[in-house]
C-alpha cells in the first residue's frame, strides 16, 4: 500500500509542478545550454505571465528597494544583445558594468555570475546567440528617485561585492568543488536563499539562511543544515532527488518559484551535478534563521516560495 501511495504522491507532483517533459529529463550534452539552464536564463528574461517572448525580457521583479524588468537579451541588434561582443558579456557577468559603461543593479546576479569560468561565460554567450533574436524594447525599472543615479552602485559594489572566479578549495572533494562552484556561480542559489541588509546586500555568516523579504515579496525557505528552520532532515540523496524530479522527502511537492526553476532547469542537469550540489549545500554552517511559511513570519500573511 505504501507503494502505491509513493507513486501516486509522485504522479501528482509531475502534473501539478513538472507539467512539462519527463520527472528526469534527458542530461543535456552541449556546454551551453547546460550553463543556461543551471543560471536560469529563461526563468527571469521571459514574461510568461504576459505571453512574453523567450528571452525577450520584460518579467517584473518586486524587491524591497524597488521593482525591476528584466531586459531583453536575444540576440536583436537593436534591443537585445546582438551589437555586444564576447568580451562585453564577460564583462557584464564578471564586473556587474554594461557595454555602454553603465552600472548594473544587483538584481541581475552578477555578484554569483562573477565566480563563472571563462570557459562557461563563452559557452553561454554561444547559445544566447544561437537563439531566435526578438525585438522588443526593454521597460524602465521603477525605482525611488535617491536610486536612479547609478554612479552610487560603484559605493555598493565596494561595500558588498567580491569580484573573482570561483577558486577550487583544497582539501575538499572534487564533488563538493563541483556543487560549490554551481551554487555560487552560475545556480546563484544566494541570490534568494541568503537574507541582506537595507541596503541590498547580503548578511554575513547566513549563506543559504532563508529570507522574508525574497523576491516579489516571497518568504525564501532556510536551506542550510538545521534540523528545525532548515533542511538537516533531509539526506544529500533526499536533495539531489528533489532537484532534479521537485518531490520532497515528505511527499510534497516543489512550489512557486522553485517548481519553475526546476521545471526549466534543474531537472535536466547531469545526476552528477545535482549531487554535487547537494555534497555542498548540505555542508554549509547551520543556521536557526526562522524564515517561515504564510502567517508565521512576524505575523505578516506572505506568500511562500517553498523548497
Amino acid at each position: 500500500m505504501m507503494a502505491g501511495l509513493g507513486k501516486l504522491l509522485l504522479a501528482v507532483c509531475t502534473v501539478a509542478v513538472l507539467p512539462v517533459g519527463p520527472v528526469w529529463a534527458e542530461p543535456i550534452a552541449d556546454r551551453g545550454e547546460l550553463v543556461f539552464r543551471m543560471a536560469g536564463c529563461e526563468n527571469c528574461h521571459t514574461d510568461r505571465e504576459h505571453g512574453g517572448a523567450r528571452l525577450a525580457g520584460g518579467r517584473k521583479l518586486a524587491t524591497p528597494l524597488g521593482t525591476f524588468y528584466t531586459p531583453n537579451i536575444t540576440p536583436d541588434p537593436t534591443t537585445g544583445i546582438g551589437r555586444w561582443s564576447e568580451a562585453d558579456f564577460r564583462r557584464a557577468l564578471r564586473e556587474g558594468v554594461g557595454p555602454d559603461g553603465r552600472q548594473y543593479y544587483p538584481s541581475f546576479p552578477y555578484t554569483s555570475y562573477a565566480r563563472m569560468s571563462d570557459a562557461d561565460i563563452q559557452a553561454l554567450w554561444t547559445y544566447l546567440h544561437a537563439q531566435p533574436a526578438v525585438v522588443k524594447a526593454n521597460k524602465s525599472h521603477e525605482l525611488p528617485w535617491y536610486l536612479n543615479f547609478r554612479p552610487l552602485l560603484v559605493i555598493w559594489k565596494w561595500l558588498f561585492f567580491s569580484p573573482g572566479a570561483y577558486q577550487p578549495e583544497a582539501g575538499k572533494s572534487a564533488s563538493w568543488n563541483r556543487g560549490a562552484y554551481l551554487v555560487q556561480g552560475a545556480g546563484h542559489c544566494a541570490e534568494c536563499h541568503t537574507p541582506r541588509n537595507q541596503l541590498g546586500g547580503f548578511k554575513k555568516g547566513m549563506e543559504l539562511a532563508g529570507s522574508l523579504n525574497g523576491p516579489d515579496g516571497l518568504v525564501v525557505p532556510n536551506i542550510t543544515p538545521d534540523r528545525q528552520y532548515g533542511i538537516g532532515s533531509w539526506s544529500k540523496s533526499d536533495l539531489a532527488d528533489y532537484l532534479g524530479t521537485g518531490n520532497r522527502p515528505d511527499g510534497d511537492c516543489a512550489g512557486s518559484l522553485m517548481a519553475e526553476l526546476i521545471d526549466n532547469g534543474l531537472k535536466y542537469l547531469p545526476k552528477t551535478d545535482l549531487e554535487a550540489i547537494a555534497d555542498y549545500v548540505t555542508s554549509v554552517p547551520a543556521s536557526s534563521n526562522p524564515a517561515r511559511k504564510a502567517g508565521k513570519a512576524g505575523g505578516k500573511k506572505r506568500q511562500q516560495e517553498d523548497y
